[in-house]
């Protein structure tokens, strides 16, 4: 027997407002156990630096734990992986980085894609690069280091962390801008990379601020040029790259990603903490202590910023050929 009009009516408008009210509660409930946020590197990093910042922050402000977890492997790869294989339900987040859009590219058999199964939620910081040299290295500009270059090509050594970060990318992309010709010498991590620039066994390295800027302002390096669009209070007299490069700019960067079809209330929520965060003059003062420039994005923003930079380096990587080690 059929139901009497108005009745169906009624559970009809009942059950249409179901997924909306559910929605609701599921957001305003969340977090409701603690989340993990899944670092693919060793700890003391920048991106796990980051994490612990922003960790904290959720912590203080959404009344759960955020841990943080070190899954370091495969240039950040197995982390991701982990990450993409969860279950997309707001309790496991990724710290994603500028070596994860390179990754895109260097690495071919990655079961994954990082744009399509990673979840954008929010950026968090920028970090400006300098193109830097050995003291006794005979230019003093951009300009002279380019005239150097073209008239001995092969015969300058470009360190850089390892194949395949930024440093190194960053240093193919002025290689493949200039018309120039180096040779990339990749080592274990900044230090050691550092100690043989200092030493004048290698002749420049595109390092991100952080790891150089003590051994700039002591002397025993000497910068050319800054990779971002402006020059930077840190380092004041270094003027910016796209001065002598037009077009040029590189940095590396760190945000929060979560697994594909992770509710987007959630991944809403989640990004306006972060852009809270980033207006609070302590929590800013903590990125610049870091060497890095707040770096504000909807969800939205932040998915066309990585394309960008899948893209961007990319080209980087099949021009210069560049293999995973």
């Amino acid at each position: 027997m059929g139901l009497p009009r108005r009745k169906f009516l009624h559970l009809a408008a009942t059950a249409a407002t179901l997924p909306a009210v559910s929605s609701f509660a599921r957001v305003e409930s969340y977090p409701a156990r603690p989340v993990r946020i899944i670092v693919g590197f060793q700890a003391g990093t920048a991106s796990d630096i980051i994490a612990r910042l922003i960790g904290q922050w959720f912590s203080d402000r959404l009344g759960q734990q955020f841990v943080v977890e070190n899954r370091p492997g495969a240039a950040g790869n197995a982390a991701a992986e982990m990450v993409v294989r969860a279950l997309p339900d707001g309790y496991i987040l990724l710290t994603v980085a500028a070596v994860h859009s390179i990754s895109a590219t260097l690495y071919q058999n990655l079961n994954f894609s990082f744009a399509r199964d990673i979840a954008p939620v929010a950026s968090i910081i920028r970090t400006p690069l300098v193109m830097e040299v050995s003291p006794s290295f005979g230019a003093a500009t951009v300009p002279e280091f380019i005239a150097y270059a073209k008239a001995n090509p092969g015969k300058i050594n470009m360190a850089s962390p390892g194949t395949g970060t930024i440093q190194h990318t960053a240093g193919e992309l002025f290689q493949m801008m200039t018309g120039t010709k180096m040779i990339h010498v990749p080592y274990r991590g900044a230090p050691p990379a550092l100690m043989d620039l200092i030493g004048g066994r290698v002749q420049v390295m595109f390092d991100v601020t952080v790891s150089s800027i003590e051994f700039i302002k002591a002397g025993k390096l000497r910068p050319l040029a800054v990779t971002t669009t402006m020059r930077l209070s840190e380092l004041p007299q270094v003027p910016v790259m796209a001065d002598f490069v037009p077009g040029y700019e590189a940095s590396g960067w760190i945000g929060i990603g979560a697994p594909k079809n992770t509710p987007t209330e959630i991944v809403e929520k989640l990004n306006q903490e972060v852009s809270a965060a980033l207006a609070d003059p302590n929590f800013k003062a903590r990125l610049a202590e870091t060497g890095g420039l707040a770096f504000a994005n909807s969800p939205t923003e932040f998915r066309k910023f990585i394309a960008e930079e899948v893209d961007k380096w990319g080209k980087v990587i099949r021009t210069a050929d560049i293999k995973p080690e």
